[in-house]
């Protein structure tokens, strides 16, 4: 027994070991990385309204779902579910599997991404870049299922960024997105956003967002916006957790086919449906505004900046509005930024570019939206 019970001891100590070595390396690559840029969009007809993006595209894996990577690896190895040698799983359209490839690598544990067969190339290519291998399924909406049974069959892990999202992330502060955007603001003309916009994933980002504001008792409210194939909107709405949404967004790395469990009502101030074609010409107006490509989700959210701003504008209500462009366009560039490939989907995004072009140069934003509260 005495033998055996050494044994056990000597186990657990070298797991401890690996735990805090996995741990430091995670920390050191923290302190290695600098914090993303707050661009203020140069927009002279805004009267006032000034708009800022800050880019989380330049993040070592490009997008911002680095910074909930790092968090949920944390915590999966303070609460002891990520073991040595047992394989990491997620249930992910893209970006947030090439993270969190980053990051396995790093602990050295095999890492298996669960996606639709639809992802970009691009993003494929990306996860197999960092190590990761792909596990592709026909329907979305079994995604969930097929990341907890690939994990069993392997022994693993199921990291469930939509579960754990809200909870992996300090949301009093600890460098979070929260607090990086009102230090980053601090010397702006309007320090304190007026609105921050966001687009809704998990639902983490948002939860973050809002309970820190809260926490430090900001003015600054919280508009999140969802993709048109997408539960969180109605289940904001109407007030219903189990809201579900049959067809899959096409709108990659936000939009829900469930309410999911990070997402967290109470701290949204406003939300914003907006359709696939009304993103995607915010996206390339947005592109071509920049000098560079940003994504469908960074169009989503330029789409409820303008919504915002133009309410402002026609209020006299001067102020700043904060969003983020979430990861690169160049990710997109044989979908989103592609004519072909979106004529070949049935996108019409026309008429929507040249509102948008019409907005920036001081005319009314005119696309009609559906929000809550209206």
């Amino acid at each position: 027994m005495k033998s055996q019970s050494r044994i056990q001891s000597v186990a657990a100590s070298a797991d401890r070991a690996w735990v805090n070595q996995a741990i430091a390396s995670i920390e050191a690559d923290s302190r290695r990385s600098a914090d993303t840029h707050l661009w203020k969009l140069t927009l002279p007809e805004m009267n006032g309204v000034d708009i800022y993006l800050k880019d989380e595209s330049t993040h070592p894996t490009g997008s911002l779902k680095h910074r909930l990577a790092r968090s949920l690896f944390l915590y999966g190895l303070c609460n002891g579910h990520i073991r040595q040698g047992a394989a990491i799983v997620e249930a992910s359209s893209g970006s947030t599997a090439v993270s969190e490839a980053y990051f396995a690598r790093m602990i050295g544990v095999p890492f298996y991404a669960v996606m639709p067969r639809s992802t970009s190339t691009e993003k494929i290519a990306a996860i197999e870049h960092h190590g990761g291998q792909c596990h592709f399924i026909n329907d979305g909406r079994r995604l969930y299922e097929e990341a907890a049974a690939l994990a069993d069959k392997l022994g693993g892990h199921y990291i469930d960024q939509f579960t754990y999202a809200e909870r992996a992330t300090d949301w009093r502060g600890n460098n979070n997105i929260a607090e990086s955007i009102f230090e980053q603001m601090r010397g702006e003309r309007h320090p304190i956003p007026a609105w921050v916009v966001m687009s809704a994933g998990t639902g983490g980002t948002s939860a973050t967002i809002g309970r820190y504001i809260r926490y430090k008792r900001h003015a600054t409210r919280l508009s999140v916006v969802d993709p048109e194939y997408s539960a969180f909107f109605d289940g904001y709405r109407n007030g219903d957790a189990n809201v579900r949404c049959d067809k899959p967004t096409r709108i990659e790395g936000i939009g829900r086919p469930r309410v999911e469990p990070s997402f967290v009502p109470g701290v949204i101030d406003h939300m914003a449906r907006i359709p696939d074609t009304v993103a995607l010409a915010a996206m390339r107006v947005l592109s071509r505004h920049l000098g560079r490509r940003v994504g469908g989700s960074t169009g989503t959210n330029f789409a409820g900046v303008s919504l915002i701003a133009q309410r402002m504008r026609d209020r006299g209500e001067p102020g700043s509005i904060v969003s983020l462009i979430c990861d690169s366009g160049e990710r997109y560039a044989n979908t989103y930024h592609d004519d072909a490939w979106l004529t070949a989907q049935g996108f019409d995004i026309g008429s929507h570019e040249q509102a948008f072009e019409k907005f920036l140069s001081g005319g009314a934003f005119d696309i009609k939206l559906e929000e809550c509260p209206a």
